[in-house]
């Protein structure tokens, strides 16, 4: 890596960290923000009657996030209904763990009233409930720009886990319009999500006209 690499990268870094601070101290003060949650729980709910996914891996919301929660508790019971038809397998949900070790997540099996306990983040996570294996996981966006692509924190959590995750699970970013990046520029390593849903709809991949 030459020099000009290095302020190049140096100064993606500085602009990530800015859009960061901001994106979230405006998402805490959304005055909205009840009604941007009911909005995207419908577009979820709506978008999710057609996946065949069984295990859904999402996330427990922090910092003003959008929560994911109550439309998958939603889509479960739905699932439970139809077993009791013989028509589909029982549906599970997986909240994150995080590997202290590789910085890598794992997925344990949440549910409406289950223990849970903080992990060294101090964010809930469930305690003693069986490893799931997610085919479709719903990520948490700070912010988002064109092509799918996520920014998060910076932690690189779900960079490392989905690299390190076989199959790959279909990766569907959640975030309000608010979080809207135009400027956002991948970097070599960035992957972009399989689909982006925010309070108004579908953002990725674009609709056909």
């Amino acid at each position: 890596m030459d020099n000009n690499d290095g302020v190049v990268r140096s100064s993606q870094a500085a602009q990530k960290a800015a859009w960061r601070k901001r994106l979230v101290v405006e998402r805490l003060q959304l005055e909205d923000r009840l009604a941007r949650n009911e909005a995207l729980q419908r577009v979820m709910r709506v978008w999710l009657v057609d996946r065949p996914d069984t295990v859904i891996g999402a996330y427990w919301p922090i910092k003003g996030e959008f929560d994911p929660l109550p439309a998958l508790f939603r889509w479960q019971e739905a699932g439970m209904e139809a077993d009791a038809a013989g028509a589909s397998q029982r549906r599970r949900i997986g909240l994150p763990v995080i590997n202290k070790v590789d910085k890598t997540l794992s997925f344990h099996r949440w549910y409406p009233g289950c223990e849970m306990e903080e992990d060294a983040y101090g964010i809930p996570k469930p305690k003693d409930t069986e490893l799931v294996h997610p085919t479709l996981l719903f990520v948490p966006c700070v912010g988002y720009g064109l092509g799918g692509y996520r920014l998060g924190y910076g932690g690189g959590f779900y960079d490392r886990t989905l690299a390190a995750l076989s199959p790959r699970p279909f990766t569907v970013g959640l975030g309000y319009t608010h979080g809207f990046l135009p400027e956002l520029e991948p970097e070599p390593h960035d992957l972009p999500l399989d689909a982006l849903l925010n309070d108004n709809g579908v953002v990725w991949p674009l609709p056909l006209p």
